[in-house]
């Protein structure tokens, strides 16, 4: 029996790949992934050292699709010396936090150095820029109100129709987790551009739907 690329269940990332970013959340993102790649390109806003990138290079793959990785690679408000998630080991030889380097070597060590094209820089500065629409946006970046609305506004106009919109760390309750996620969610199911796809956890879904 022959199977497609498409019918291959996915690999989890290697433990070694530091991230926040659980299997099980992987799983439901891959299969999203796997219904938008063929509608367009797929966008990811806030890689890290690629957890969940890896999830929707996998599915993309399988549809010979290609996923952009934007992220500036210095690090969110908690990825800072003294905050929560700091890391010493992603500090460089001139002291600043820089997780690109880790980023690439785990994309090329899971296979799919030709599915995913790394941005390094901001929303800010690409935003204006971009042009071409998109078969999903997923939103992981900083998790400030700024920062958050920022790659809400920028990249969910771009999401085509037929398309999907995913956020992750989406707390309802304030006592479980910041509410910036939580704020672009709610924008996006009240902007009248997208439908509720599903939930997993943290993460939330929303289809664009064709009219």
């Amino acid at each position: 029996m022959t199977h497609t690329l498409s019918q291959i269940p996915p690999k989890p990332p290697d433990d070694v790949v530091r991230g926040f970013f659980p299997d099980h959340e992987g799983q439901q993102l891959y299969e999203w992934a796997n219904q938008a790649a063929p509608v367009g390109p797929l966008l990811e806003i806030g890689s890290y050292c690629g957890r969940s990138t890896i999830w929707l290079g996998q599915a993309a793959q399988a549809h010979n699709a290609v996923v952009f990785a934007l992220d500036h690679h210095r690090g969110s408000e908690e990825h800072q010396p003294g905050e929560s998630h700091h890391d010493e080991a992603l500090v460089d030889t001139t002291g600043q936090f820089d997780s690109f380097g880790e980023f690439r070597r785990n994309i090329v060590a899971a296979g799919l150095e030709k599915t995913i094209i790394p941005i390094v820089a901001s929303s800010e500065l690409v935003g204006p820029h971009w042009q071409a629409g998109l078969g999903m946006v997923f939103i992981d970046g900083g998790h400030s109100l700024d920062a958050a609305l920022t790659d809400y506004r920028t990249w969910a106009p771009h999401v085509l129709p037929g398309g999907i919109l995913a956020i992750h760390d989406v707390f309802p309750d304030p006592a479980d987790g910041g509410q910036a996620p939580f704020t672009i969610w709610q924008l996006a199911t009240q902007s009248g551009l997208f439908e509720p796809l599903g939930t997993q956890d943290t993460l939330r879904g929303l289809r664009r739907p064709v009219r």
